[in-house]
């Protein structure tokens, strides 16, 4: 069993930065392939960013060029840097780990974008 604990979410004006961190448990952290979804209200959870045991980042269309995604392997740690945000970024944020085919989940912060 891995535990994620994700957090860094609050609300912040349109253009301006969050980051998010996301502590795992274990001793395995380095082989695992992390994300980050996101759920906003009425719609279905998707990805946002994925970075693989290498170091290999993907985004989803919406957010390159203002979120990074990365990882450190001492504190077991993955974040999630968001800059230039917008209003349709608000949502739920969740931290995933992809293990022996089976997905592992933070419970989620929230991020409202708002003025």
């Amino acid at each position: 069993q891995v535990q994620l604990a994700d957090s860094g979410g609050g609300l912040v004006q349109p253009g301006g930065s969050l980051r998010l961190s996301c502590a795992a448990s274990g001793s395995r952290f380095r082989f695992y392939t992390m994300a980050w979804y996101r759920q906003a209200p009425g719609k279905q959870r998707e990805l946002v960013a994925v970075i693989t045991s290498d170091g290999s980042t993907n985004y989803a269309d919406s957010v390159k060029g203002r979120f990074a995604i990365s990882r450190d392997n001492s504190k077991n740690t993955v974040y999630l840097q968001m800059n230039s945000l917008k209003p349709e970024d608000t949502a739920v944020y969740y931290c995933n780990a992809a293990i022996n085919r089976a997905d592992y989940w933070g419970r989620g912060t929230q991020v409202t974008v708002s003025s």
